[in-house]
């Protein structure tokens, strides 16, 4: 059974081409289009995997990460961070809110796909 993947991003296209990427990888994708829309899609789809953006309106991926992590269930979910932020102070910040990795924009599908199977086997 394939592992199913959030990914939360304000970009249409970057929603498009991470699903193109991974569903050709063979994983069912979801997506939303911000940190709330995200944390509804959470609820409703359970996932075994969130991939999220940072820089989002009404609520950014930091914000989206601590509040999954506030939620029991999702407690073990895996979540990497996807954004054009590299800064070493956001990094650590998203680890210490309960991110799993990061991955700089743009991603090589390859690469995606081999941490999406690292932190979700």
């Amino acid at each position: 059974m394939s592992k199913l993947i959030l990914t939360v991003d304000d970009s249409a296209s970057m929603r498009m081409l991470l699903k193109a990427s991974l569903a050709a990888q063979g994983f069912q994708v979801e997506v939303a289009d911000d940190g709330e829309h995200g944390l509804e899609r959470m609820h409703e789809v359970k996932p075994d995997l969130l991939i999220t953006d940072i820089n989002m309106p009404r609520m950014d991926g930091f914000e989206l990460i601590e509040a999954v992590r506030a939620v029991p269930e999702f407690r073990g979910t895996p979540i990497l961070v996807l954004s054009t932020e590299f800064s070493d102070e956001k990094k650590t910040r998203a680890r210490e809110a309960g991110a799993t990795g990061w991955i700089t924009k743009p991603f090589e599908a390859a690469k995606l796909g081999a941490a999406v199977r690292r932190v979700c086997p």
